[in-house]
């Protein structure tokens, strides 16, 4: 009985990914909770200022509220900090898709110079050199802390973040009542006029693609994005179509972060050009403006709003 509780406490402190947690005794210890253990930690950050959640923060659907992170010692990152729920099923990883398991994006943070700037060697010392970490490690592995281990249990926490628990999941599963009629509405200029299915699509509204949606001129927007990494003059300007789950939660958005809002957001995709008129390969979806109506950027937005699960819905 003692025991099932326990498991109750911990599930429910979990599911709403505010405090840090001690497991009862290390043989109770799981990887996905020595996972979140390392996660808030900021044992992985050079100077110990930093942890994953600094960044990632629990409360934004593990997303951050600046446009850019500030990394160890203040400097600032150069992408917005995407929020990391809903990453088991996906095939790549960053903005550019640099990483392709989850295993490999969880410690590029670690070692990169401008956020937690730690040597890997030097964070699996610090492990080892950690009784209770060392111990942890132990026992769900059978060896001391190595990179290894540690990817496997930070990746294993972040596997936990999936969330389905939202007005949209209870409408699709014939609740009729779970979204506002102007969600609905919402929904099929989602579909439809709006484009957005064509990219945002599947059971985590992302395709898995890299699209260049406007937001690269050369000049004051030129970060390349996916070229950097494949060198391919076809992904010039393009950038990893992000999950839509959460996402009202989740400002500001697009990879430098420079939307505040979700309305601005639709104002962008409705008239890309009157924001960056002189954008290079934008997309041929978004060659035409929209023409959406201010009731239906309402609709939009209200079922964008939909897709919150319900652990992150702000209580009044």
């Amino acid at each position: 009985m003692k025991h099932a509780f326990f498991v109750f406490i911990l599930l429910s402190i979990a599911a709403l990914g505010l405090t840090a947690f001690q497991p009862e005794r290390r043989e109770d210890l799981t990887r996905e909770e020595l996972g979140r253990l390392l996660f808030e930690d900021k044992i992985l950050s050079a100077d110990q200022s930093i942890s994953c959640a600094s960044c990632h923060i629990p409360a934004f659907a593990f997303g951050d509220t600046s446009a850019v992170s500030l990394g160890v010692g203040g400097q600032k990152g150069t992408r917005n900090t995407p929020p990391i729920t809903n990453m088991s099923f996906r095939s790549s990883f960053f903005w550019d898709g640099r990483a392709t398991t989850l295993e490999e994006q969880v410690l590029r943070p670690i070692e990169n110079p401008v956020e937690m700037a730690l040597p890997l060697a030097e964070a699996i010392s610090r492990l080892r050199a950690d009784a209770r970490y060392e111990g942890y490690f132990r026992t769900l592995y059978g060896r001391a802390p190595d990179t290894t281990a540690l990817a496997d249990a930070l990746a294993a926490f972040i596997r936990t973040l999936e969330t389905a628990d939202t007005p949209f999941d209870r409408w699709m599963r014939g609740d009729e009542h779970a979204m506002s009629a102007a969600a609905v509405r919402g929904r099929a200029i989602f579909m439809d006029k709006g484009k957005c299915f064509d990219c945002h699509f599947g059971p985590d509204f992302t395709g898995d693609e890299f699209r260049n949606i406007g937001l690269f001129n050369g000049k004051d927007l030129n970060d390349p994005g996916r070229f950097a990494i494949t060198k391919d003059s076809a992904d010039l300007g393009r950038f990893k179509v992000p999950g839509l789950r959460n996402v009202a939660v989740s400002a500001p958005y697009m990879h430098h972060g420079a939307f505040r809002t979700l309305r601005e957001v639709i104002d962008y995709y409705d008239t890309p050009d009157r924001f960056v008129p002189n954008s290079i390969g934008r997309d041929t979806l978004l060659v035409r403006p929209l023409g959406l109506t201010e009731a239906e950027k309402d609709d939009l937005e209200a079922f964008l709003h939909a897709l919150t699960d319900d652990r992150f819905v702000r209580k009044p």
